[in-house]
């Protein structure tokens, strides 16, 4: 595994853990692709967040050519793609993560605070 995708995937698994313990009716499931995107001609890899009950998906791209840019796009879990934003690698924390998962995944008439 390529150093930024171990130290991306490890701010996400934390960041996917302390979501679950804010919002335990929220499943969550996390994945890795670090050689699907490749044989499918992609110089990149990705960290999936997949919330099945949704139907909702957050992937994190590491492009071979940006290594210091981290693309976050926000879609289906069939694929489609509803938007994307990038951030520099050294700007991307747990915090910025579960941000992004709050926002994807609470819909406001389950959010509780």
């Amino acid at each position: 595994m390529k150093s930024t995708l171990k130290k991306v995937s490890e701010i996400v698994a934390k960041a996917n853990d302390s979501f679950y313990n804010q919002f335990d009716n929220v499943d969550t499931l996390m994945g890795i692709m670090d050689k699907n995107l490749r044989n499918q001609g992609m110089k990149a890899d990705a960290i999936t967040i997949d919330c099945i009950a949704q139907n909702k998906k957050i992937v994190v791209l590491i492009h071979d050519e940006k290594p210091d840019t981290i693309e976050i796009a926000l879609g289906s879990k069939e694929g489609d793609i509803y938007s994307s934003a990038e951030y520099a690698l050294n700007e991307l924390s747990e915090a910025v993560i579960i941000e992004i998962m709050e926002k994807n995944f609470i819909s406001q008439e389950n959010h509780t605070s």
